[in-house]
């Protein structure tokens, strides 16, 4: 049960980090709901934390830790060494990118230049200053990385905690200390950075392993991390990538919707973050090894495993909040200056992403059957089709609902990357099974049937449980809580039982058959 239990300690820890994310944007929502200050700072976080996806958790972790696996002797001098290369690179990106801030915000809300000035500058200052996390977030994600090569998941995974807790506590203590509120939120970022800094130097203390920053462009070893990793730079961030393109034509939009995305966003992100990742991070390193050693059946046993408690998580958790959509805004958001539009809005958004929460569950699973193996072009390849179809579909489906003369039309946006994400996920499995990586027999479809019928079952009584209860908006926030809290323990009460009745194995969830 090692993996089992590797994951289980990233999902509780991860489980308390989005948790508290919750708090922070249950915070930010009650003091600027989705107000055209609150959608500045949502367009300014997104660029630092892309850049955070794709030098620090993205790309590097996916290119670093199978070399990492590697090695067998000289590990300190190989840390030091792509320490300073990859801190070399980052740092001449930052510093060209907080040169260029004004025209990088352009990019992503070029209609603010003229139709609101005042917004646009007040975001270029909280961009320049945000950045700043990008270097310092870098190495918290070059230290997790050494610490997950070593089995050590828990520090890494409860490390987010405290990004959340010092934008609560910059939102609440210092709103009043700047003209614009909002900018509060910025020194919170950069307060984060240095905190999750500062706890990960104890554990590569105790390792040896605290890195001497010598860059090295020409040692074999960084060269072939510097090699994975250009390509993963892309592939492994699509979602990312997709979501700046949603961003942008979000400002443009009518109603801007960048706020209703960015709140239905993080509730997509919720069962991904928790579950999901957790189960990616644990499986990339064994995949690596079992790759290296040649152990074929093994890996499919690895990747058998993996996905199937991917879709015992996802298919529930998709069907449960398209259902409870508009309660879990209600119960998390509407507050303060979130409006019973903002609900209805983010609702909308979220149904639709829900549409594609399993898809996005199998690719995080996927991409580490390919990472493991060094194979960083094939999902590079199909990265692109899925980004380029996003950007068709972003056109088309939000002239289809403008011409429908339907009113929200972010949703749209949100469609598109529903869309998107299937396409990425059937082309991933495709190519998996094409190249003989996996066999028919690595999902088994008849668990995939009962569970689907399970949820079928929960989303029924779901209905029928709220349909017997006032409008959500009449309740306290205590009695919404609660009443959701309720609905949630019969619905997953409901599908345990509904799989029990079918004869599900939940051993065969909890044990990895190596």
């Amino acid at each position: 049960m090692s993996l089992f239990k590797a994951t289980a300690i990233v999902s509780i820890f991860t489980f308390i980090s989005r948790i508290s994310g919750f708090i922070r944007d249950m915070v930010v929502a009650w003091l600027w709901g989705t107000s055209i200050w609150g959608s500045a700072f949502f367009v300014v976080f997104q660029i630092p934390n892309f850049m955070r996806r794709l030098f620090a958790e993205g790309s590097f972790s996916l290119a670093f830790v199978p070399v990492l696996n590697e090695i067998k002797a000289d590990l300190k001098h190989f840390i030091d060494r792509v320490s300073g290369t990859l801190m070399t690179i980052v740092i001449i990106v930052w510093i060209v990118m907080e040169i260029f801030a004004p025209q990088i915000l352009t990019l992503f809300a070029y209609t603010w230049v003229e139709d609101k000035p005042e917004v646009f500058d007040e975001a270029v200052w909280m961009l320049r200053f945000t950045l700043f996390y990008l270097p310092m977030i870098t190495l918290v994600a070059f230290a997790g990385g050494v610490l997950n090569a070593h089995k050590k998941f828990a520090l890494p995974a409860a490390t987010p905690i405290l990004l959340n807790l010092s934008l609560i506590g910059c939102a609440i203590f210092l709103k009043d200390s700047f003209d614009i509120s909002v900018k509060s939120l910025a020194v919170g970022v950069l307060v984060a950075g240095v905190l999750q800094l500062l706890v990960q130097i104890p554990s590569l203390y105790r390792l040896g392993l605290i890195p001497k920053f010598i860059p090295d462009f020409k040692d074999s070893k960084i060269k072939k991390v510097m090699k994975l990793m250009i390509p993963t730079l892309f592939a492994s961030s699509v979602a990312q990538v997709n979501l700046l393109l949603d961003t942008l034509i979000a400002t443009m939009l009518p109603i801007v919707g960048v706020s209703f995305l960015y709140f239905s966003n993080r509730l997509l992100e919720f069962p991904l973050g928790v579950f999901v990742i957790a189960i990616s991070t644990v499986i990339l390193p064994t995949l690596s090894r079992q790759f290296a050693k040649s152990e074929d059946e093994k890996f499919l046993n690895t990747m058998k495993w993996a996905l199937n408690l991917g879709f015992f998580i996802a298919i529930p958790a998709a069907v449960g909040l398209l259902v409870l959509a508009k309660e879990v805004v209600v119960t998390l958001y509407q507050y303060g200056e979130f409006n019973a539009e903002s609900t209805e809005f983010t609702s909308l958004s979220l149904i639709a992403f829900m549409l594609a929460l399993p898809a996005f569950v199998l690719n995080k699973i996927l991409l580490p059957a390919y990472y493991s193996r060094k194979d960083t072009k094939t999902p590079v390849k199909i990265g692109l089709i899925s980004m380029f179809s996003n950007m068709g579909l972003n056109i088309l489906f939000v002239w289809l609902m403008w011409y429908l003369g339907f009113i929200a039309l972010h949703v749209g946006l949100a469609l598109a990357s529903a869309v998107s994400g299937w396409l990425q996920t059937i082309l991933l499995y495709r190519s998996l099974k094409k190249n003989g990586i996996i066999s028919n027999g690595v999902i088994d479809w008849m668990f995939v049937v009962k569970i689907s019928v399970s949820a079928i079952v929960m989303a029924g009584v779901l209905v029928f449980i709220i349909s017997n209860l006032s409008e959500w908006q009449v309740y306290s926030a205590s009695w919404r809580a609660l009443y959701l809290l309720m609905c949630i323990s019969i619905g997953f009460a409901i599908y345990l039982l509904c799989l029990k009745a079918q004869r599900v194995n939940f051993k065969n969830l909890l044990v990895h058959q190596s």
